[in-house]
């Protein structure tokens, strides 16, 4: 899933600070942009985590797009100091046990599948594959 995050520059520190929209709480302080970007994964996959532990969904992302314009909203003062990213989070690990299932789908289908598996960092099986594909359509 694609988690849209922002960040803001402290200029009394000039340090950064990265928040997550999607996930209310989940926010790091970092003293540069490629650091932000990887304490913001790891506290995304931390968040999530402990939402899997509890039972609780895990939050579906919205575009950032959308949240641009309500970030323009509840803080016009701070928008002009405001830039945006995109992290890229592999959810399955937090959506339950795995269960193997039989699944029938047309030969063509599958290779397109394994086609797109092979060609794509974003997914890693085919299996993965098809429950990011469930996962969307059952968020419609």
């Amino acid at each position: 899933m694609k988690y849209a995050v922002v960040f803001i520059q402290d200029e009394k520190i000039s340090d950064y600070q990265v928040s997550v929209p999607d996930l209310p709480g989940c926010a790091v302080t970092a003293k540069s942009i490629d650091l932000g970007m990887e304490e913001v994964t790891k506290a995304i996959q931390s968040h999530l985590a402990i939402l899997a532990e509890y039972g609780e969904k895990v939050p579906n992302a919205k575009g950032l797009d959308q949240h641009r314009k309500n970030y323009i909203l509840e803080n016009p003062h701070t928008f002009s100091q405001a830039f945006w990213a995109i992290v890229n989070i592999d959810i399955t690990p937090y959506l339950g046990k795995s269960h193997k299932i039989n699944v029938t789908l047309p030969e063509l289908l599958i290779a397109q599948i394994d086609d797109k598996v092979s060609k794509s960092s974003d997914y890693k099986t085919r299996s993965g594959f098809i429950a990011s594909a469930c996962f969307a359509e059952l968020e419609k």
